[in-house]
């Protein structure tokens, strides 16, 4: 589900502020965005934000304003006079100016001691996650008012698949004996033709041999069943986007399976409309956690 959560931070080290956005995905997705060393922490970010959001595209963007510290202006000499000797020597080469700006050393690799700079942005940490909590706080706001109109267009959907179960159970009522009635019409024309006697216990074990086949009264009961589960979990408060999933395939199996058993056009188009809204709600549930 979407959402979107902002906070800012202090301490005597940083100030920073975050905002958490949250779109729809099948599964969890974090997207780190900042231009400070904060990077560094992105497993933490992802390990902590997945405790509280299961599914979902998170983008967390992060603006940072480092408070000026003597400790944190810190070179690696070493590495910076490596590059110097090698730039002079280079430029000795080429026939230039023996002159290299201490500038322009500042962004090459290892020149600041990563180390350091590691150890300092886990002392960042707790102020990150500080924000990321206050942050959430608003994003959980948004998606539960989100979810809450999301489950009444599921119980919709739900209602208006109950309401097609009943007029399919209904239906099938009627489905073998307009079948015995054919039958007959076609037996006793065919029979009066050959100037022949109907066996009507033949036509009988015909009957309900078809009759056995074509009875969805199980298959009407589970789909039922399964509506009052799905309505259920949507009361839970815990995390039950997998078992709304799983419980509509089983909507759907019961579904498919009636159509193929029923032998019946009305049924059939009864089915197709049914079909039509449990695959609304697939769709809704790929996006509840």
């Amino acid at each position: 589900m979407t959402g979107f959560g902002q906070a800012q931070a202090q301490n005597e080290r940083l100030k920073l502020s975050l905002e958490l956005r949250a779109v729809n995905n099948r599964y969890f997705k974090l997207s780190l965005r900042t231009q400070d060393p904060l990077v560094l922490l992105e497993n933490q970010i992802e390990a902590h934000l997945r405790r509280v959001i299961r599914r979902g595209t998170v983008t967390v963007y992060i603006q940072v304003q480092r408070l000026a510290r003597p400790d944190q202006f810190r070179l690696n000499l070493t590495a910076l006079n490596a590059y110097r000797e090698q730039l002079l020597q280079l430029r000795q080469n080429w026939g230039l100016e023996p002159q290299v700006e201490p500038e322009a050393l500042l962004h090459l690799p290892g020149v600041v001691d990563e180390a350091l700079l590691e150890h300092d942005v886990q002392q960042d940490w707790p102020l990150v996650q500080q924000a990321l909590d206050q942050a959430f706080q608003q994003l959980q706001q948004m998606r539960r008012r989100e979810g809450e109109a999301m489950a009444a267009q599921l119980r919709q959907h739900c209602q208006r698949i109950g309401q097609l179960a009943d007029q399919i159970a209904q239906r099938a009522t009627q489905v073998a004996p307009e079948y015995q009635q054919r039958l007959l019409q076609r037996l006793q024309q065919t029979l009066g033709e050959l100037d022949l006697e109907l066996d009507k216990a033949d036509v009988l074990r015909e009957v309900s041999l078809f009759a056995e086949r074509v009875d969805i009264s199980e298959e009407v009961v589970r789909l039922k069943s399964h509506l009052e589960q799905f309505l259920r979990l949507l009361e839970s408060s815990e995390s039950v986007g997998r078992r709304l999933d799983f419980v509509s395939q089983e909507m759907l199996r019961e579904i498919n399976t009636i159509g193929a058993k029923a032998n019946d056009s009305q049924i059939a188009h009864l089915m197709v409309e049914a079909k039509a809204e449990v695959e609304r709600i697939r769709e809704l549930v790929q996006n509840i956690e």
